[in-house]
């Protein structure tokens, strides 16, 4: 949720009951940032920090967030054309995962072929491979399901043999409000990495139904927008 997951919101929402907190998304280089200007100036959110700023910024936010909450992990979710940069951010102290942002749909950032559009790319693998390998801490990546032209189970695999450590799926079913079960389940017993389920998680039976694909956790976010959280992730 680009321009509302910040450590203020994060740090608000964090005592509900989650284990770990994401902040972001940040762009962090060039064609990323201006496709963020773009995206601000037809009026929607979006953080927009200058490419010699934005990491300094960044360190600022995990450690706000360490201060208040020391057992809490912290993940940045970042885009960008080139590995490099996002291994650099992995770089940050107390920063705990990295996560590649594979998921995106804005037009702006399409163009340049991040976002959903990473899912399209001959060179995923080594992008992927290449922050692994490089990274300081630990790697995730965020991608959506059922993206048109992709198969999802494939890129799993390629996100797994690629070294990730998570794969953040955001299990989207067209003209469904629901999490696309079956497709988490397909890929939770077609891969071993460790797979946190994401879509419409609005209530604990949805928790439970999306437990029950397998996956390693769950991810919330619209459903605590408000800072506020009306259902229990305590006993999950």
């Amino acid at each position: 949720m680009a321009g509302i997951t910040d450590s203020e919101f994060l740090n608000k929402v964090i005592p509900f009951g989650f284990d770990t907190a994401t902040l972001g998304g940040y762009s962090l280089d060039t064609p990323t940032i201006n496709a963020s200007a773009k995206i601000i100036k037809r009026g929607r959110n979006e953080f927009h920090f200058p490419q010699n700023i934005i990491i300094d910024h960044i360190e600022n936010e995990v450690n706000l967030i360490k201060e208040q909450h020391p057992n809490v992990k912290v993940s940045a979710n970042v885009r960008s054309t080139t590995p490099q940069p996002i291994i650099e951010v992995s770089k940050i102290d107390n920063l705990d995962i990295v996560e590649i942002n594979c998921h995106c749909r804005q037009e702006e950032i399409l163009a340049i072929g991040c976002g959903q559009n990473m899912l399209k790319r001959d060179d995923l693998a080594d992008y992927i491979s290449d922050v692994v390998d490089n990274a300081s801490c630990e790697v995730s990546v965020k991608i959506r399901a059922n993206v048109d032209g992709v198969n999802t189970l494939k890129i799993a695999k390629i996100i797994e043999n690629a070294g990730a450590d998570y794969l953040h799926i955001d299990a989207m079913k067209p003209g469904v409000f629901d999490a696309d079960y079956e497709l988490l389940t397909e890929i939770c017993r077609n891969t071993n990495i460790k797979i946190i389920g994401n879509n419409s998680i609005d209530s604990e039976q949805k928790i439970e139904k999306m437990l029950k694909t397998g996956v390693f956790g769950f991810s919330i976010a619209r459903a605590v927008i408000s800072g506020n959280l009306n259902f229990n992730i305590f006993n999950f």
